[in-house]
């Protein structure tokens, strides 16, 4: 008498292909519906030894192939996870700095150096021939561009706030330098020179050949064009001084234009009694702190707490 048809087992007892997919995809085990009970196993294929690499079956090739490049996959992610926290500090550390193109009035290609405890916002542009001394901030949307007249210098302490541009005329043409568009300082020339412990406060302007002495500030607003300016200077809030010398000591009061030497050697003295006369000593506080706490927190570190009055 036959079997009953319950008890007869198929001669080839290998999983189909779509039993074989499932205990290749899951783990475990359970029991469907009607009591029909599934078992699951994950198994990552075997391959023979690379020696035998040439007696591989296509399908082994091709799990071979997916293996590799899920482990390429892998380690593509975990060298961009271990290098994107250096290059975001770098990034936020130096802001858009970078070198100039060459042209036929700049043939030199140069790259921006910043001091120790200087810091650039990544909103801040830096191009070509620049050099920026020690514990100097550059707040964001500053340009300061190297590219035509070179070189520009901005001194140890000073502050480039928001906006400002530092640009100069070309210093280098048919092969010749341009004297007329250079600044001498101490004996040493320049397209553009800001000494020690200047603010430039916001949307000013200073466009060489100009050169600005320590410890002045230049009030919002306010143009510097082939001029220069002495030490502890005051220039107000969209004054304009254009072709002259201003003698240390002096202000420029807000809104005037001043093109004539006659006029700027007339400008008032500082004294106690002038209103912004101690202005650049607290401007400078801020910004030392600025540069100081925005570079320890683009390298990486926290924010300091605000100190207790």
């Amino acid at each position: 008498m036959a079997e009953p048809a319950e008890n007869i087992q198929p001669e080839d007892a290998t999983p189909g292909p779509l039993e074989a997919a499932v205990q290749g995809a899951t783990a475990g085990s359970g029991r469907a519906e009607g009591g029909l009970t599934l078992h699951f196993a994950l198994d990552i294929p075997k391959l023979p030894s690379l020696k035998a690499l040439p007696t591989w079956t296509h399908q082994q090739m091709i799990n071979g192939a997916l293996i590799a490049a899920v482990a390429a996959l892998a380690l593509f992610i975990a060298y961009g996870h271990f290098t994107a926290g250096s290059e975001t500090a770098k990034e936020a550390t130096a802001g858009l700095i970078r070198p100039n193109v060459a042209t036929d009035f700049n043939p030199t290609i140069d790259v921006p150096i910043l001091g120790a405890g200087t810091y650039v916002d990544r909103l801040a542009s830096v191009i070509g021939d620049v050099n920026l001394g020690a514990n100097v901030f550059v707040a964001p949307f500053a340009s300061i561009r190297g590219d035509e007249g070179q070189p520009i210098v901005v001194g140890d302490g000073s502050n480039v706030q928001d906006m400002v541009v530092l640009h100069a005329l070309e210093t280098y043409e048919k092969g010749k330098i341009v004297e007329a568009n250079l600044v001498s300082v101490d004996g040493k020339k320049y397209a553009l020179y800001v000494g020690k412990g200047v603010s430039l406060a916001h949307q000013s302007q200073v466009h060489g050949p100009a050169a600005i002495g320590d410890h002045t500030f230049v009030g919002m607003q306010a143009l510097v064009f082939r001029a220069t300016v002495g030490k502890n200077v005051v220039i107000e809030p969209g004054a304009k001084v254009i072709g002259v010398n201003i003698p240390d000591g002096r202000y420029v009061p807000a809104g005037m234009v001043v093109t004539a030497q006659s006029a700027a050697d007339a400008l008032p003295a500082i004294t106690s009694s002038y209103t912004y006369a101690k202005l650049n000593d607290g401007v400078l506080h801020v910004n030392e702190q600025f540069a100081d706490a925005y570079l320890k927190l683009a390298e990486g570190g926290a924010a300091a707490a605000p100190a207790e009055h």
